[in-house]
């Protein structure tokens, strides 16, 4: 047995025994999963576990003079659940457009129509009745019963009107660019949690899909270029031969490479010579497929190499309109964001051949595909860039449920946009989120992170964000780097192309560090609470010298105290969230210090404290 197996064994069976001290409250209907050995204790999938699967070929075009996107799918779908399906829950996202459609978020007037047109649907071949109405974004239909194990086919025609006058997350970006999500009828997922997904989306919480393999083939006018989720496997057929060669080059170099530039633009012939072209692209085992069109697009791409024992390299593209001159830029954040995250923070392999970036206009991930709108102010567009490019990572890589538990995801992208944005622009200094939460915390509307998302309104931001965000970055500090990149390692080979829900995460992190930290979760995730420190006290006699801090508030938070001396020298101490680990109140610092001191302050950037008064000390 290799000492590193050894090892982990018995960090597993010390973390089982660590696991029962403090037991974090589980709602029945997740604590079924456990006795149903599809979720363990551990953090890792049950023996039970399963979850299913579609593959999907979709033929869709896209006709920019009356924005209508049209196409037919064929689906297999597999049941490797234990249950007996008698009825599919279809997705319909963009039916938030619906005009009877309940929304959360406002639309234009002119943008409402009748939803999505559902025609000739046929289940294993047969003719399928839709349902007489559908209203909102989920479409049940009734199946001949799929047993375990077995799988169904869905055949079905589709069109809907793109959006042009108000851009959530998908539609016109002006009249020659259009970004274009959810624009597929899709299979709701079933789980061993909740069964179907019925949660309708409004508009603000985002998506849980399954993992599926894509086949798609997307015809447009033949002036327009495509880039999209996913490989495109006909790139000769579209382009002319020097884009071939200019994108081939682009996949072996550090160097950008201008693939299109202005000059291309007002050449023209750019794409092979036809009234329409079709683009072939394949995606496997991905949660979405998404794809933009543009006929006055620059394009610029580069690649890096994200895996130095494969020499695996990821192709980093930014497709822009010209005029928005920060764009220019992006791809230098985007390429850096890609390696940053590959070999430094969470230093995993970016998981997919490519990433663009679409200059369109809302601020939104997709797998492989960015919708990031222009922003003049450069350190608004670096936070931007990697914090989309994050998302990556969580939700896609890791497929976590964005609807009900959007802090395993935004969480994740706001610490990565807290670490990487310094290591683009070393200027920088990003607090995103913090400002917010200092504001709402202890208030009635400040509700615990566990609470459902899709529950949420005025904490949706804050529970989403920063919140989460800073109980990732005070487990990191707590850790240290090594044993949090292990711990966060181990959650990442457990449940990677899988459905972790947040009992797994927290499982997985005290597995793979081997300790237990269900008093943090608790805390920080599950109860009510607020951050707030004060000085109690500052004593300096000859060369001792000891402060006292006391929490004030509930929720536990690193203690980062600078002293200043009279000679206007300072000294900066730090204590992690384990110095409260025993439900103490107060910590001190004792040190000694040859000088005098004139004044001690408490508090940093990342230290969340609703009342700041009592964190400056004087020293008379």
């Amino acid at each position: 047995m290799k000492r590193s197996r050894l090892i982990l064994l018995l960090l597993l069976a010390g973390s089982q025994q660590l696991l029962a001290q403090t037991p974090l409250y589980m709602p029945l209907n997740i604590s079924k999963a456990y006795d149903q050995h599809t979720r363990s204790s551990t953090g890792a999938p049950g023996k039970a576990y399963w979850q299913n699967k579609a593959t999907y070929d979709i033929q869709v075009s896209f006709d920019p003079v009356t924005n209508k996107v049209a196409g037919t799918e064929h689906i297999v779908y597999v049941n490797n659940s234990p249950d007996t399906l008698r009825n599919v829950n279809f997705k319909l996202f963009s039916n938030l457009y619906q005009q009877e459609t309940i929304r959360s978020m406002s639309v234009a007037g002119s943008d409402l129509t009748k939803g999505v047109t559902i025609k000739n649907m046929q289940v294993g071949g047969a003719a399928k009745a839709l349902p007489a109405h559908v209203s909102g974004t989920n479409m049940p239909v009734g199946i001949p019963a799929l047993a375990p194990g077995q799988s169904a086919t869905f055949q079905l025609e589709f069109s809907y009107i793109l959006n042009a006058d108000s851009h959530i997350r998908t539609g016109a970006v002006d009249s020659g660019a259009y970004f274009i999500a959810y624009f597929f009828p899709r299979v709701a997922v079933y789980d061993d949690i909740n069964g179907w997904d019925r949660v309708p989306y409004t508009g603000v919480q985002e998506f849980y899909n399954d993992f599926s393999d894509f086949r798609v083939a997307i015809t447009v006018p033949g002036n327009y270029q495509v880039w999209a989720t996913g490989d495109l496997k006909n790139t000769a057929d579209v382009y002319n031969e020097k884009y071939v060669q200019r994108i081939a080059a682009a996949e072996k170099h550090d160097d950008v490479v201008a693939i299109i530039d202005t000059t291309d633009l007002q050449q023209g012939h750019i794409t092979r010579n036809k009234p329409y072209n079709t683009w072939h692209f394949e995606a496997s085992h991905v949660t979405d497929f998404a794809f933009a069109v543009s006929n006055h697009y620059c394009w610029n791409a580069t690649s890096v190499e994200v895996d130095h024992t494969t020499k695996r390299r990821t192709r980093v593209d930014v497709a822009f309109n010209p005029q928005h001159a920060d764009f220019f830029d992006v791809i230098r954040y985007a390429r850096t964001t890609v390696d940053k995250m590959s070999h430094y923070f969470p230093r995993w392999p970016f998981p997919y051949s490519h990433e663009t970036v679409f200059d369109g206009l809302d601020q939104m991930e997709y797998p492989m595909m960015v919708n990031d709108n222009p922003l003049t102010d450069k350190k608004a567009a670096i936070e931007l860039t990697d914090h989309e490019i994050f998302h990556t990572m969580f939700p896609f890589y890791m497929g976590t449920n964005e609807t009900l538990y959007a802090w395993m995801d935004e969480g994740w992208a706001t610490i990565g946009e807290w670490i990487i944005s310094p290591l683009i622009d070393s200027s920088i200094v990003d607090d995103y989120g913090m400002a917010p939460y200092n504001n709402i915390a202890g208030k009635w509307q400040d509700l615990p992170i566990m609470t459902p998302s899709n529950q949420l309104t005025d904490a949706y931001m804050t529970n989403s964000y920063p919140k989460p965000a800073l109980g990732y970055l005070y487990v990191k500090d707590m850790l240290g780097d090594s044993l949090f990149l292990q711990a966060l390692h181990h959650y990442i080979r457990q449940w990677n192309g899988k459905h972790p829900q947040p009992y797994d995460f927290f499982n997985c992190m005290n597995t793979g560090a081997g300790r237990n930290m269900n008093w943090f979760w608790k805390s920080w995730f599950f109860d009510n609470g607020y951050p707030d420190l004060g000085i109690t006290q500052v004593t300096q006699k000859g060369k001792a010298a000891n402060i006292e801090i006391t929490s004030v508030g509930s929720k536990p938070v690193p203690v980062d105290v600078t002293v200043y001396f009279e000679d206007n020298s300072k000294l900066q101490l730090h204590k992690s969230i384990a110095c409260w680990e025993k439900g103490n109140k107060t910590c001190s610092f004792a040190f000694t210090a040859a000088k005098k001191i004139k004044q001690v302050k408490l508090g940093s950037t990342w230290v969340a404290d609703v009342n700041t008064a009592n964190n400056t000390w004087p020293l008379k």
